[in-house]
């Protein structure tokens, strides 16, 4: 992926505000990148430096924080980072969409639409 078009995913993560979240599908369609969830972890992961992007209000589209596999506690300093933002989680360890999800769920539009030829 070109390096632009982490900086479009990079603009996007920075206007989530304190408080909510919005998941990675969320990031690509605004980014306009729809369909390309996978590759705004790659992103985040790529992050390095002391750049100003708030990389734990992005999450799973189950509201969950997704880890690398096999790591375990490694959700905690985003859960910890989330909480002191005053969001909170369910019993299953899930973050209620209807009150942190950003933007609106009516506002985004998953996938880049094809024209037709």
């Amino acid at each position: 992926m070109a390096a632009s078009n982490y900086e479009r995913i990079y603009a996007v993560v920075r206007r989530i505000p304190r408080g909510r979240v919005a998941t990675y599908g969320d990031v690509a369609a605004l980014a306009g990148l729809g369909g390309h969830a996978r590759q705004v972890g790659y992103a985040l992961h790529a992050l390095t430096g002391p750049r100003r992007i708030p990389w734990h209000r992005v999450v799973n589209a189950q509201g969950r924080i997704s880890t690398g596999r096999g790591i375990a506690g490694g959700e905690l300093p985003q859960r910890f980072r989330l909480e002191k933002e005053g969001i909170r989680f369910d019993a299953n360890g899930r973050i209620p969409f209807d009150r942190y999800r950003w933007p609106r769920r009516d506002t985004v539009r998953k996938r880049t639409p094809r024209r037709r030829a």
